[in-house]
C-alpha cells in the first residue's frame, strides 16, 4: 500500500500514529538544520518535517526534490509548534523516518498555485497541470457532486437512465452536424448526436415512461465561453404529461440542487411569456436579478421635431436609478459600447432626472422640460435616475438595448453570482420566418407540439402559432428546454411539409418516428438542460470550460492533444475518401 491516509485526514487525534503518505511537492522549505516539504494531493496539504538531528542524510535526500515530484514518506504525526489555522492539517506534521522519489517532476511551465502566472493557451496545453490547481479541482468536484445529486433526484423520481447510440444519423435541421463516415458503408456517413431527442421520444413509444440520460451531444457551431462543440445535456421524457407535469418535475430538480449546492431556498419559479420577455428585457432569457426593465416612449418622444425619433420604428429604454450623477465620460462610454459593431445601436440618447427636480438631457435643442417631464412620468423616475434611450427598428433597438442593460447592471453590481434568480419562459413562437431560405424553421425542433388551441392556425397563420414549449432561465443563462412533442404521425407529416420538406425527404429523415406513432405512442413531453452551464452557475461562472476536464478553445481545438489533425492516408483510403484542399 502506498498510504495510509490522504494529506487532507490528519489533524491531532491522530497524534503518535504511524503513517505512509504520497502525493505531489507543493513546496519545499531549506530552515537551516530543518527542511519542511508541503506535500499535496487531491485531499489537503501535510507538513512533513526533516531535521538533520533526527537523520542528516534523510533530509539531504529531502532537500533535492522540487515542486511538482511525487514522493511516499513515512512517519510519526507530531503536534507542530508553529501552527497553520489555515489548514485542516495545520496542527500536525509528519516525523518523516524514510522517504522515497517515486517520480521526479520538470519545472512546471506555470506555478501550481490558486494564483497562477500561467495564461489560459498556456494552462489548457499542459491541462493535468492545471487540474491540480485547486481552483479547477474543486470545480470538477463539484462536478461530480451535483452529477450524483441530480441521478439521486431522478431515480428517486421513477425516471431510469437509458443509454442512447451515439453513431446516429445526420438531419437537416439544427446546428451543423459532426459526421463519421462507415468504412463498412461506402459512401455513406453517422453523425455524432445534437440531441437524443428521437431517440428518447422512441423510448416514451416503448413504454419507458420516464426516461433521463447524462449524455455527451455534439454540435459543430462557431464558439463561445459558454459553448464547445461538445457538451453534456441532463436529458429528460415523460410520458403521459402536460406542460405542467414536467415543468414542476424539473423546477423541483433545480430547487434542490440550489439549496443543496447554494444554500438557496427558491420557492416557485415566475412565469414569463416569451411575448413578455421581448417587451420588458429584450431578450428571451432575461437576467430578473435586478430591474432596469424596458419603457417604451413612441407616444411620448415624436414630437415632429427630432427626426431619428420621429423615423424610428421603436424608441425604447432603461432607467438607472441613482446613476443621473455619471459624468460625461462614463455615458460617452456607454454610447461607445452600443455603437459595436456587435451591439449595432447607431446612437444613445440620455436623459438625467436632477435631484432638484430639473431634467437634462442630449436633446434639449428638441425637447423642452414639458417633454422631458413626460419621459420621467412613463419611467416612473425619481430625482437622481438616469434614462438612457435606443431608436430604430424594434429588433434591432429592443437587442442592443438588452446588451446595455446587462452591461450596465455588470458595472453597477447588480449581477451577484451568489444569488440565483430562476424563471420560466414559456409561450414561445412554434415558427420563425428565416428570409434567407425563405422558409419557416423551427424555433425549437421539428417534433415540439403547437398549443392545442392554435391547430387551427397551423394551415392559415402558421406564425402566430405558439408552442407548448418552455425554457428554464438562471440568471440571464438558458439552463434548460423542453416542450410536449408531437406524437401523432398526422400532426408531424403536417409540421414537416410547413417547414419545407417533400413526402420523400420526410420519410428518409423521419419516417422511422412517424411510423412508430401508428403503434401506440402516448402523450409525451421533456426537456433538456445544459449540465456544463447548470455546474458553472452553481459554481458562480458563466464561463463552463472550467468545469470540464479537458475543453476545446475557440477555435474547437484541443490544445495539450493537438487536435484536430490529420489522418494519414491508409485510413482515408479503408474510408474510400479523397481530400481536396
Amino acid at each position: 500500500m502506498y498510504r495510509t491516509h490522504t494529506c487532507g485526514e490528519l489533524t491531532l487525534k491522530n497524534q503518535g500514529e504511524s503513517v505512509r503518505l504520497t502525493g505531489w511537492v507543493q513546496r519545499v522549505r531549506n530552515l537551516g538544520g530543518m527542511t519542511f516539504i508541503d506535500l499535496r494531493d487531491r485531499y489537503g496539504i501535510t507538513q512533513l518535517a526533516f531535521n538533520e538531528e533526527w537523520d542528516d542524510s534523510l533530509m539531504n535526500e529531502a532537500r533535492k526534490t522540487g515542486r511538482e515530484f511525487v514522493i511516499e514518506a513515512h512517519g510519526k504525526v507530531i503536534e507542530r509548534s508553529s501552527k497553520n489555522p489555515a489548514l485542516p492539517t495545520g496542527e500536525i506534521e509528519i516525523k518523516v523516518s524514510s522517504f522515497s522519489v517515486l517520480n521526479p517532476s520538470q519545472t512546471p511551465p506555470f506555478t501550481i498555485e490558486d494564483e497562477t502566472d500561467g495564461g489560459e493557451e498556456l494552462r489548457m496545453k499542459y491541462r493535468y497541470l492545471d487540474i491540480r490547481r485547486n481552483p479547477v479541482k474543486e470545480n470538477l468536484l463539484l462536478r461530480s457532486r451535483v452529477n450524483l445529486a441530480v441521478r439521486q433526484y431522478l431515480n428517486q423520481s421513477g425516471f431510469i437512465d437509458i443509454e442512447t447510440p451515439y453513431l446516429i444519423k445526420s438531419t437537416p435541421e439544427g446546428a451543423r452536424d459532426f459526421v463519421v463516415p462507415s468504412r463498412m458503408n461506402e459512401g455513406q456517413f453517422y453523425a455524432l448526436p445534437q440531441s437524443p431527442q428521437t431517440f428518447k421520444q422512441l423510448l416514451m413509444v416503448g413504454g419507458m415512461d420516464k426516461y433521463y440520460q447524462i449524455v455527451k451531444c455534439f454540435r459543430d457551431e462557431d464558439l463561445r465561453a459558454d459553448r464547445q462543440p461538445e457538451f453534456t445535456q441532463i436529458d429528460c421524457e415523460m410520458a403521459f404529461v402536460e406542460r405542467q407535469d414536467v415543468m414542476q418535475t424539473f423546477e423541483g430538480m433545480v430547487s434542490h440542487l440550489l439549496k443543496e449546492f447554494a444554500g438557496t431556498e427558491s420557492g416557485s419559479f415566475p412565469r414569463m411569456t416569451y411575448d413578455e420577455a421581448m417587451r420588458l428585457y429584450g431578450n428571451d432569457k432575461p437576467d430578473i436579478r435586478f430591474e432596469m426593465t424596458f419603457t417604451e416612449l413612441n407616444t411620448v418622444a415624436k414630437n415632429g421635431r427630432f427626426k431619428i425619433f420621429d423615423e424610428a420604428e421603436l424608441i425604447v429604454g432603461i432607467k438607472a436609478e441613482g446613476c443621473a450623477n455619471y459624468s460625461r465620460k462614463q455615458i460617452d462610454a456607454l454610447t461607445d459600447f452600443v455603437k459595436r459593431p456587435q451591439i449595432g445601436a447607431g446612437g444613445l440618447v440620455w436623459c438625467k432626472y436632477n435631484h432638484d427636480g430639473s431634467l437634462k438631457s442630449s436633446v434639449d435643442k428638441f425637447f423642452d422640460q414639458e417633454a422631458l417631464k413626460k419621459w420621467a412620468e412613463e419611467f416612473s423616475a425619481r430625482p437622481g435616475d438616469l434614462m438612457l434611450i435606443i431608436s430604430g427598428s424594434a429588433q434591432k433597438s429592443r437587442k442592443a438595448l438588452s446588451e446595455l442593460r446587462l452591461h450596465l447592471a455588470e458595472e453597477l453590481g447588480l449581477r451577484d453570482p451568489k444569488v440565483f434568480a430562476p424563471l420560466w419562459v414559456v409561450d414561445f413562437p412554434l415558427l420563425e420566418w428565416d428570409e434567407e431560405s425563405q422558409r419557416w424553421h423551427a424555433m425549437h425542433h421539428p417534433f415540439t407540439s403547437p398549443k392545442p388551441e392554435d391547430l387551427p392556425l397551423l394551415d392559415s397563420e402558421p406564425g402566430k402559432v405558439k408552442a407548448n414549449a418552455y425554457d428554464m432561465v438562471l440568471n440571464g443563462n438558458e439552463i434548460g428546454g423542453g416542450s410536449i412533442r408531437i406524437h401523432h404521425k398526422e400532426l408531424q407529416h403536417k409540421m414537416l411539409s410547413i417547414l419545407g420538406f417533400s413526402d420523400e425527404e420526410a420519410r428518409t429523415q423521419f419516417g422511422f418516428l412517424m411510423d412508430a406513432f401508428e403503434y401506440g405512442a402516448p402523450p409525451h413531453g421533456g426537456i433538456a438542460f445544459g449540465f456544463d452551464r447548470l455546474v458553472a452557475l452553481i459554481g458562480g461562472k458563466e464561463s463552463i470550460r472550467d468545469f470540464i476536464a479537458f475543453p476545446k478553445n475557440n477555435a474547437g481545438r484541443d490544445l495539450m492533444i493537438n487536435s484536430p489533425s490529420a489522418i494519414d492516408q491508409q485510413q482515408l483510403d479503408e474510408l474510400k475518401l479523397k481530400l481536396t484542399i
